[in-house]
């Protein structure tokens, strides 16, 4: 009866484990982004773009460039300065943007600026995400 009992209980946990195919299942969408930006500053008008990766609608120009970019870039694309860097005190410009969504099976919620050399660098990183505005100093 306990060898029973015991197949019983490992054929449950093997048939929990995967699918039929033995890979992981990915998350249906890689990138569902919103994205703002505000080319003079949060006082200025703002454009909205969306972004959905690997297919479905987006209103971003080149989405299928700007999904395989950020599939190579993967969570690095959305990391924030590491506490402690030191920063060039160099000005970009006053122009903002907001990236909101989800991506790699994260929420995310990234802002950018180009207020410092650290914040200009993140900006430079995705600035494929914002057509039309500045890409560097």
């Amino acid at each position: 009866m306990l060898r029973l009992v015991l197949t019983l209980v490992l054929a449950l946990c093997i048939a929990g484990c995967g699918n039929a195919t033995g890979a992981r299942q990915q998350p249906s969408s890689v990138a569902r982004l919103s994205i703002t930006v505000w080319p003079q500053g949060e006082a200025g008008a703002k454009t909205v773009y969306t972004l959905s990766c690997p297919t479905g609608k987006s209103t971003l120009p080149a989405a299928h460039a700007a999904c395989k970019r950020l599939s190579q870039l993967g969570a690095r694309a959305f990391a924030p300065v590491s506490a402690g860097t030191a920063c060039t005190m160099i000005y970009g410009g006053p122009q903002k943007a907001l990236v909101t969504g989800r991506f790699l099976g994260k929420a995310i919620r990234a802002g950018f600026s180009r207020t410092d050399g650290c914040q200009i660098a993140r900006w430079s990183r995705v600035a494929f995400l914002f057509p039309h505005h500045p890409a560097s100093p």
